[in-house]
Formats: structure tokens, sequence, C-alpha cells
């Protein structure tokens, strides 16, 4: 019972993000593989706040509200998010599936998820059924909260990367790393402060701060996932106003080695690129893959003999 508490709401975030992919869908494969990745990611974690702790007893042995709220600030949310973005860089940065602006909170939820199932496992078998009901409603939507705009601004790092933007990539790969830590951070350090203060009236006015917090946490990362899904765009090979061109359909449906049926050219199970249709050819400038005359990428003519794709 206990168990599935702790899963429960976990499964239901995950199938909500996972179905308002309506582009094409990722690989279960990967997603899978993402979601283990990030429970991996409470051992390093744990090891960062280990050490932090260690390192703030000596600097500061005195407990206070605002130790407390220092220490979530800078040890406890930076060790959490770091190891997941960690995760999702070394996974997803260079992989052929991310090809559109929603994957990367795909991706960045079924991480922070990973992470949140295992904590939320832990913490409802020491404190029972109370502790599942509260977290359900606020630490496992918390988690996906800070890996919704952790993937918001990696979808735009990567589409800056890939049109050579080098300063809106720094910014953005700043904002993936910057933005979940300071949520987290606060979303931590307001209530561990709080219930830390020998005051009544420290102690109210921060649960009412942190509650007001939260509810603007959710409404924001919800917002930002249905607009994310509407707007869902292709961030590889076409920038700018070329946008749609991209991976239209050459040739009709085709069934792909797994048995998934496709209209674009690559399969939503499993990756697999369509078979050779004759009518695709790579840009030998910049590689992009393109069924009209001109490169949708860099402009190139299509070469009077072209290369075949293989199957």
């Amino acid at each position: 019972m206990l168990f599935a508490m702790s899963i429960i709401p976990v499964v239901i975030i995950l199938i909500f993000i996972y179905k308002k992919d309506k582009k094409e869908k990722e690989p279960l494969g990967l997603l899978i593989g993402l979601f283990f990745a990030g429970m991996a990611t409470v051992i390093t974690a744990l090891i960062g706040e280990v050490v932090g702790e260690l390192i703030f007893d000596a600097i500061w042995p005195y407990d206070s509200a605002l130790r407390q709220f220092l220490m979530a600030m800078l040890i406890v949310a930076p060790a959490e998010e770091l190891g997941k973005y960690m995760v999702l860089r070394l996974i997803t940065w260079k992989n052929k599936n991310f090809n559109y602006s929603y994957d990367a909170i795909v991706y960045a939820v079924f991480v922070s998820l990973g992470f949140a199932a295992f904590e939320n496992i832990g913490y409802v078998f020491m404190n029972g059924f109370g502790t599942a009901i509260l977290r359900m409603f606020t630490a496992v939507p918390g988690h996906a909260s800070f890996a919704v705009l952790m993937g918001y601004f990696y979808s735009r790092a990567k589409y800056a990367s890939l049109t050579n933007n080098k300063s809106d990539y720094s910014k953005n790969i700043a904002l993936t790393i910057l933005i979940p830590i300071i949520g987290h951070g606060l979303y931590d350090g307001i209530i561990f402060g709080s219930s830390t203060s020998e005051s009544i009236l420290v102690t109210l006015s921060g649960i009412f701060i942190w509650f007001g917090f939260v509810v603007t946490l959710f409404v924001l990362s919800i917002i930002t996932i249905v607009k994310a899904s509407k707007n869902d765009f292709c961030i590889v090979y076409y920038p700018g106003n070329v946008q749609a061109l991209y991976m239209p359909s050459f040739g009709g449906e085709w069934i792909c080695g797994c048995g998934m049926i496709n209209s674009l050219n690559f399969c939503s199970r499993c990756g697999s690129m369509r078979p050779d249709v004759g009518g695709m050819w790579y840009c030998p400038s910049c590689g992009s893959p393109s069924s009209y005359n001109f490169c949708g990428c860099c402009g190139f003519p299509k070469p009077a003999v072209h290369p075949q794709i293989q199957a």
C-alpha cells in the first residue's frame, strides 16, 4: 500500500508529460533509462549534502532559521539539481531523438521523477500514510516543476547551440542550471527555515509564504507545459521561419522494423530512419537532410548527383 502511494503520483505526472508530447513520441527505452539514471542521482546528492553539511557545521555550528535556509539554497538544492542536470546532459544532448523543443521537458521530468520516486519511497516508508498524502501534492509535483523549468531552458540552449548562437547558448545553459536550483532552494529553504524558528509568528508566516510560492510554482509549470506542447517545434537543422518544413512526409506511411507505423522520417518508437525513398539528400555543406532544391539550414543547392540515404 505504501509503495503504491509512493509511486502513483510519479506515474500520473509522467503519463501527463508523455501525452503532451504531440509531435513525435520519445522512445520508451530512452525514457526508462532516464528514469533509472535519475534514481541513481540520489547517491551523488546524498554525498554532496553530507559533505556540504560537514562544511556548514565547521563554519556555522549553531542551528538557526537562517542556517537552514542557506543550507537548502547552497547545499541541498545544488546537490540534487546538478546531479539531475549532469544525467540529462550526458544522455540526451547528442541523442538523435532530441529533435523537438518539447523533448527537453520530457527528458528532464523523467530524470527528476526518477530521483523523486526513490526519495519518496524512503520518506513514505519511514513516516507513513500521512507523509504519502502530503508529498503526493507537494514534493513530487515540486520535483516535476523544477524539471519543467530545467527542460525549458535546456531546449533553448540546444537550439542556440545548433544555430551557432553562442551568447544565447551560454545564457540558457546558465539558466538551465540556476533556475531549478533557485526554485528548489526556495521551496526547501522557506519551509526548513520557518520550521526551525522559535517564533510562532515566523513559523506561520513562513508556511503562508511557502504555500503561495508552491502554488505559483505549480501554476507556472503547468502553463509552461501547455505552451511548450502547443508550440512544439523542431530544433534540429531548420532555424527561424522554416521550422515547419522539417520532417515532412516523404512517400507516405512506412512500417519500421519494430512494427511501428510512421509518416515521418524517424520511427517514433525506436528512432530508426525511414528507408530510402529516393527523394531525400544530405547537404554536403552542413549535413542536413532535405527533399527540396535548397538546404533548409544553410541554403546550399541540391547537388545534381546526391548520395542515397541508407535504410
